[in-house]
């Protein structure tokens, strides 16, 4: 089960929405994860109240104010291929669903195990 938060600055709920549709998608194809699986936090900064803050050229990619910051926190175990995969798959459809250009999808990933998820009623129902 990931769970995911996608923060962008000045995203209408269409963009926001498809966005995360690009995560879950990929999720989905990629990792296997269930289709009914989509849990998010999908959030716009307007730039005044809240907004995001990024470097416009790390690691010589380009950033600019159209940048998505994608954080996936799941259980720990799978190998970088695949991870490597997902992140392609998500900037290919970030494009594709939302108009994001690939460069402009920072992905980061935090894993954990299974006794670190609870769903609700204060039990652990992954943990052994």
């Amino acid at each position: 089960m990931p769970f995911v938060r996608i923060d962008a600055l000045k995203a209408g709920p269409e963009r926001l929405d498809a966005l995360g549709r690009a995560v879950h998608d990929s999720l989905v194809e990629v990792v296997g994860v269930p289709e009914n699986d989509r849990f998010q936090v999908l959030t716009s900064h307007d730039g005044v109240r809240s907004t995001v803050c990024y470097d416009d050229e790390y690691l010589g990619v380009r950033h600019d104010d159209d940048l998505v910051f994608v954080s996936l926190t799941m259980r720990s175990g799978r190998p970088p291929e695949l991870k490597r995969a997902l992140y392609r798959r998500i900037a290919q459809r970030a494009w594709e669903y939302a108009g994001t250009e690939p460069r402009n999808v920072f992905i980061g990933v935090t894993e954990n195990e299974s006794v670190d998820w609870s769903f609700g009623d204060g039990v652990a129902q992954y943990a052994p």
